[in-house]
């Protein structure tokens, strides 16, 4: 059983993706440059709704595309047999600034076999991470560039990204188990 807490209501998220768009403009300086690329499965839409915010405040264009890690985990062994998503790079990465794109950031173990994936269609200038979720409990020394949220969690409790076009509704809630004395 767990108690669901929400985190970020879809206005919120609304408000977070503008903040991150108006930061990775900043840091960007050349937009014309930026790519983002979405880690399946929920970073894909995130990077979506991330270009509509930057095509908003810029009018330009940032050209999107999906990312899958599947064949590039660690630990294959403990998630068990997965059904691949499509890698969908219709640009050119050599050169540009490549943003990737995911929905939370746990360990680092996701993010680091999101590099090695990028390494085989490209050699981006630069690789940036932009999530919506920070939760901390990394077991590598990777960081995101760009942070909608910080929340500290427990290892027993989730994050869940709800995202309209797929859930019918934009949510971000925390998922904590509960003990026999929440019952009560």
């Amino acid at each position: 059983m767990m108690k669901v807490v929400e985190i970020l209501s879809a206005e919120e998220i609304r408000r977070t993706l503008t903040r991150l768009a108006s930061q990775i403009l900043e840091k960007s300086g050349h937009p014309d440059r930026l790519v983002l690329l979405g880690i399946h499965s929920r970073g894909v839409p995130l990077a979506h709704l991330l270009a509509e915010q930057i095509e908003a405040l810029e009018n330009v264009s940032v050209p999107v595309g999906s990312l899958d890690i599947t064949f590039y985990r660690d630990d294959l062994d403990r998630i068990g047999v997965r059904t691949p998503e499509r890698t969908e790079i219709p640009f050119d990465l050599n050169d540009k600034i490549a943003l990737l794109v995911d929905d939370v950031i746990y360990t680092g173990r996701t993010i680091r076999a999101a590099l090695n994936a990028v390494q085989e269609y490209g050699r981006p200038d630069a690789i940036w991470l932009a999530v919506l979720v920070d939760r901390g409990h990394r077991q590598l020394p990777i960081h995101p560039d760009f942070t909608g949220k910080t929340l500290p969690t427990s290892k027993d409790e989730q994050v869940k990204f709800w995202v309209e076009d797929w859930d019918g509704r934009d949510a971000v809630e925390l998922l904590k188990p509960i003990d026999n004395g929440d019952l009560a």
